[in-house]
């Protein structure tokens, strides 16, 4: 079944422009980007099968393409649709981070390093480089490790935000079990680095630890 099977007054497409997209269900916002099913399978049950697979919006956001092939009905041209959205939602991110000091919206820093790291698999440790003003500079993957360690050379990162002249720092890795729970080790990490960037004056601002789907801020937990 296509969209244009479905009587007018449920159609997605219809609904949107009706009452506006809130009025959507994730399901019916999904069959939009895909717009048919196959024999058997309509593309609500399609869309609304590709979520459950994924355990909803946020899992699916944080797939990679090639995990969609496991999907029935979700060839190259649907498994694209679906990638590209990931990537302007990072875009869109990354561009209100660079529009202004990235704690005027917290939410907003949380959201795209879930889009960044929270679908990997591997353990991976990231650093947002900010200017004086806190505006991002850029954001960096450091250090990639397995899914158990990561090896992260405070050195390192000094040399980086000296090369980049960043006055502050935010720290960030992902959880591949997807609990974004600290651990002691994450809490020494923390503490090594902030004191080796101390001595070049760059503040380390957070450490954000990217689990699925939660990001945990050690500014909030006091661990800073």
């Amino acid at each position: 079944m296509v969209l244009k099977d479905i009587p007018a007054g449920a159609r997605p497409r219809e609904k949107l422009l009706a009452q506006g997209p809130a009025a959507l269900a994730d399901a019916e916002l999904i069959a939009l980007l895909l717009r048919t099913g196959f024999k058997g399978t309509s593309v609500l049950q399609l869309a609304q099968h590709t979520l459950d697979a994924f355990g909803g919006l946020a899992g699916l956001l944080h797939t990679l393409p090639a995990d969609l092939k496991g999907i029935k009905g979700l060839g190259p041209a649907k498994r694209a649709e679906i990638a590209a959205v990931m990537e302007l939602a990072r875009r869109s991110l990354l561009q209100e981070l660079g529009a202004r000091p990235v704690f005027d919206s917290p939410k907003c820093v949380k959201d795209y390093l879930r889009l960044q790291l929270g679908h990997l698999n591997h353990e991976v440790f990231a650093v947002l480089f900010l200017d004086a003003q806190h505006h991002l500079i850029g954001l960096e993957e450091m250090f990639r490790g397995t899914l158990t360690q990561t090896s992260v050379y405070p050195r390192e990162v000094v040399k980086r935000a000296l090369d980049l002249h960043a006055s502050a720092v935010i720290l960030a890795h992902n959880h591949p079990s997807g609990v974004a729970e600290p651990s002691r080790a994450d809490e020494f990490l923390t503490q090594s680095l902030t004191s080796a960037l101390q001595l070049v004056d760059v503040r380390v601002l957070d450490h954000f630890v990217v689990g699925r789907p939660d990001v945990v801020s050690f500014a909030e937990r006091g661990l800073l």
